[in-house]
């Protein structure tokens, strides 16, 4: 019945734009507005909405109704439901997962009824150090608050040493040209960023741009609604005092169209 109901509301939204390209903005806003407020989301997910504003950071990277959008290092899947929601049921979301993520049994209830409620999102998983997806298979992608990891390692959590250019190269090859990439991470300061990373889960920003532009992607713009001036970039981001607070950069990269 949600998916019903809500397919019916955002073709509805972008219907009253069409043919009137003066309404695009305001109609692509009603569609991002109707997938956060989607009712059968979980009262947890809602939580983090205000911290997160996912209607405004969507329209800002574009996703759209029919792409073929992934969500990377997805977690608990909050930004794949509300993908889902956006691509409609022309669309797909891919949700990668790393194989050592979320394996207990709670974890795995909790994406079996995600799974239920939008029937678009395909959780796949992989080893950590080992991302392959398909070659041009993504029109969009996602990396909210977990690029950094790519330069963590952890015995407890089974972490090997990854290549962050490998795993770019990677995504570069599954975009298809003039297709976006959206990143979302935790404001740092510093070179050292395997160092930064073990201490704050932090990463400079300039870092991540030129990971990027070192693997061929564009850099296309920013924005500052998730900045926080007042934040200090010397505690862990899992400190209670900041956690959902951090200073976040927003970015948007795209593979080039030729």
């Amino acid at each position: 019945m949600r998916r019903h109901h809500l397919t019916l509301a955002l073709a509805l939204a972008l219907g009253t734009a069409t043919g009137v390209s003066a309404d695009d903005h305001t109609a692509h806003n009603a569609v991002y507005a109707a997938a956060v407020a989607a009712p059968d989301r979980p009262a947890a997910a809602r939580e983090l909405d205000e911290g997160r504003k996912p209607a405004e950071v969507l329209a800002f990277f574009g996703l759209k109704p029919g792409m073929t959008a992934a969500d990377l290092l997805t977690g608990e899947g909050y930004w794949a439901e509300i993908m889902d929601a956006v691509v409609g049921e022309q669309g797909a979301v891919i949700a990668y997962q790393p194989e050592q993520f979320y394996t207990d049994e709670q974890s795995k209830t909790a994406w079996a009824a995600l799974e239920a409620r939008s029937p678009n999102v395909t959780e796949i998983r992989y080893p950590f150090d080992a991302f392959a997806p398909p070659a041009g298979s993504l029109d969009f992608a996602l990396i909210n608050l977990s690029y950094h990891d790519l330069y963590w390692t952890s015995e407890r959590y089974k972490i090997p040493l990854t290549d962050p250019d490998a795993y770019l190269a990677a995504l570069y090859a599954a975009m298809r040209p003039g297709a976006v990439v959206g990143v979302i991470d935790h404001a740092g300061e510093g070179t050292d960023t395997r160092a930064l990373v073990d201490a704050t889960h932090r990463i400079d920003p300039s870092v991540v741009r030129a990971d990027f532009e070192r693997a061929g992607f564009e850099f296309v713009g920013e924005t500052d609604i998730l900045r926080n001036p007042e934040d200090d970039y010397s505690v862990n981001v899992f400190d209670p005092a900041i956690r959902g607070k951090t200073d976040r950069f927003v970015y948007k990269f795209r593979r080039p169209a030729r």
